[in-house]
């Protein structure tokens, strides 16, 4: 998935990806790189695919699965410049000043990311034997990643990204040409068997450039895709997955190279893509993702494919980098619960959606959770059960930044929106009216309860924020943990605090703390009639 939309926190969404281990757990070749497109070939007899079944190794016991990537790792630099102006001498753009970020490449990437969810995360790669690699094992002991070291016989590669205005300029790729994996010999090989073993799901991230190829290593796999749901992540330089992989997840591009195809990005063409991809490599399922139009899976090449949009752009600007990292690896964990794919998948788009929305490899540079506002555990609980999720505060308080970067208004109101009705909807509709974005704070479920009392709440958060954002009036839900809206407002900082006209003439109790924020509380008409309390009193002597 190169980009993808929905707001929310890569924070919250790594941290939704490990709730829903928790709660989904609770209920329930060649020693070289081959060319994908040459090599496609049956994995198996032909026969009907089976649904992913429960891990042993941690749905039973209520744990969090252990994840084992296997793939090809490297070092990722991000040079961020600004450009101003052409050169004198040839039409080419003068990148200026800048800095230089440093991080986890490759398979290595998907690791972290995995890891940075709070699961048990061990990565089988190869690392050379210098500077690089050593910075790059550096970075994963700092990110909590076990490695398997199969040794590469070379330099570890850099790839570079020169950076401005939001944009790639260019890109720089050290040593391209894969020098041989497995140094190490068969000390690291049974170390890999080992833990492929015990894994409670596997993604193979293969990057071409050897080590999804190395015979031995494809052995072990083929054993562990037998004991365990593994993901393969097809590179167009890669090799073909090993038998019995549950779910391939090739982007749209990649699908056509695999099956021979030409033809656009279109639904239709990437539906005949994934049809190739799984006629070529089958019985396997196919999770072909789609950029910023989400994903496409298909359980079968001759039956419908399930499609799963994003709901809202992302921008032009997104840096979608690592998002087919995030995606794959999300999609492995989900399943490593025994979630179906089609769940998985569902979870999957909304989680890369966030990563890239959130910035993409720019959440790297901060802390896993930064104790924000936002709808992370409620929304791990529904990626886990198969319900609707909402979107998260980060998301929310980058378009308010957003907003304001551009001189506009950004409004806000709060409630617990129990059961939407007429008078929440007229409401909302004013408070639109009054700005450039309105953004909806919504107590929590432990919020509300403690509010309303513990026959409350009706609706969980997920499905009120659902529901919120199918509103034409609402641009962002922003979901708060606390007795009162206060951190909510205090990040959001909002320019106008919207309450109904039922507190006409009283004093409204987060009135101070959005004036000394620079911004004002206002009133709208009150719509009479309506209230939740009187519709579930209602609905209980009926």
């Amino acid at each position: 998935m190169d980009a993808a939309t929905a707001p929310d926190t890569a924070a919250t969404a790594l941290d939704d990806a490990a709730t829903a281990l928790d709660d989904a757990a609770a209920t329930a070749g060649d020693d070289s790189p081959t060319d994908t497109a040459a090599s496609a070939q049956q994995l198996s007899p032909a026969s009907p695919p089976e649904p992913v079944r429960r891990s042993r190794s941690a749905a039973g016991r209520g744990e969090r699965a252990h994840l084992v990537v296997v793939g090809d790792a490297f070092v990722d630099r991000d040079h961020l410049g600004r450009v101003e102006r052409v050169a004198s001498d040839e039409p080419a753009l003068v990148v200026t000043g800048g800095t230089t970020h440093t991080r986890p490449g490759g398979a290595a990437l998907a690791a972290v990311l995995s890891a940075r969810g709070g699961h048990p995360v061990t990565l089988v790669t190869a690392l050379g034997m210098d500077a690089v690699g050593d910075r790059l094992r550096t970075l994963l002991d700092e990110a909590r990643v076990e490695v398997v070291d199969l040794g590469l016989d070379g330099p570890t590669a850099v790839k570079t990204r020169i950076r401005a205005a939001g944009r790639t300029m260019m890109m720089l790729d050290e040593y391209d040409v894969c020098p041989p994996v497995g140094r190490e010999g068969g000390t690291a090989l049974a170390a890999a068997r080992r833990v492929l073993m015990a894994a409670g799901g596997v993604l193979v991230s293969d990057y071409g450039r050897g080590v999804a190829a190395h015979t031995g290593l494809r052995a072990v796999l083929a054993e562990a895709a037998r004991r365990s749901p593994l993901v393969w992540d097809p590179h167009p330089r890669g090799a073909v997955p090993v038998p019995q992989t549950a779910v391939v997840t090739p982007n749209s591009r990649e699908a056509r190279v695999i099956g021979s195809l030409a033809g656009g990005d279109t639904l239709s063409d990437d539906v005949d893509a994934a049809r190739a991809v799984a006629r070529a490599w089958g019985p396997v399922q196919v999770a072909l993702t789609r950029h910023e139009h989400g994903a496409v899976l298909l359980a079968d090449a001759d039956l419908p494919p399930l499609v799963v949009p994003t709901r809202i752009a992302s921008g032009g600007k997104a840096d979608p980098c690592g998002a087919g990292d995030f995606f794959a690896g999300h999609l492995a964990t989900i399943l490593a619960c025994g979630r179906l794919p089609s769940e998985a998948v569902a979870s999957a788009v909304q989680a890369a959606s966030a990563y890239v929305a959130a910035g993409g490899p720019r959440c790297l540079d901060d802390p896993p959770e930064d104790g924000s506002p936002t709808t992370g555990r409620a929304s791990a609980r529904t990626a886990a059960t198969g319900q609707g999720a909402p979107t998260a505060g980060r998301g929310a308080l980058e378009l308010a930044d957003a907003v304001r970067a551009r001189g506009g208004t950004v409004v806000a109101a709060g409630g617990c929106f129990d059961l939407l009705h007429a008078g929440h909807v007229r409401l909302l509709e004013q408070a639109r009216q009054l700005g450039d974005c309105l953004v909806v704070c919504l107590n929590s479920d432990d919020s509300l309860s403690r509010l309303k009392g513990p026959s409350r709440p009706i609706v969980p958060a997920a499905q009120r924020a659902l529901v919120l954002e199918a509103l034409a009036s609402v641009d962002a839900v922003l979901v708060f943990d606390e007795d009162t809206p206060d951190a909510a407002i205090r990040a959001l900082r909002p320019a106008i605090w919207v309450k109904g006209g039922d507190y006409a003439g009283m004093r409204i109790p987060e009135g101070e703390l959005v004036g000394s924020l620079g911004g004002r509380t206002v009133v709208v008409p009150f719509v009479a009639g309506w209230s939740t309390s009187s519709l579930i009193e209602s609905a209980r002597t009926r």
